[in-house]
């Protein structure tokens, strides 16, 4: 399932884009970020199209959920748009501790914008995480 919708009134807001296959999370986090200032405009429950959807919407975050539905994870989804898009902020978030290591111990993931959250994610922690991440 994605969603898009364009708001030419919100060019000035930061464009976010989440890839999350609980319908449940990926409201509450795009109505919290609304609710903040930030645009989401690109949502979708699996990671198959996502370096498409990228393109589509240029957004200046994504958030991207680790274990996902589909031919893509999370993980392998980053990797495509950051091949071609090296300097794209991503949040990856899991519900699997191990997950640090296996990001941590992939080289490719050196120098990118990429952090991390565990869920439960608070509500704060990502606006704050994101911001930190869009200040780079």
């Amino acid at each position: 399932m994605r969603k898009y919708k364009y708001n030419k009134k919100n060019t000035d807001k930061k464009k976010i884009m989440i890839i999350e296959d609980e319908i449940d999370i990926l409201l509450l986090y795009k109505d919290y970020l609304n609710n903040k200032g930030f645009s989401v405009e690109a949502t979708a429950t699996t990671a198959n199209e996502a370096l498409n959807d990228y393109e589509n919407f240029f957004p200046n975050m994504i958030i991207l959920d680790y274990n996902l539905p589909g031919k893509l994870s999370g993980l392998e989804a980053a990797k495509q748009i950051l091949t071609k898009y090296p300097n794209a902020p991503i949040i990856i978030v899991t519900a699997f501790e191990t997950v640090k290591n296996e990001i941590s111990n992939d080289e490719f993931f050196t120098n990118k914008n990429v952090i991390l959250l565990l869920k439960p994610i608070k509500l704060q922690v990502l606006e704050f995480t994101i911001k930190r991440l869009l200040s780079k």
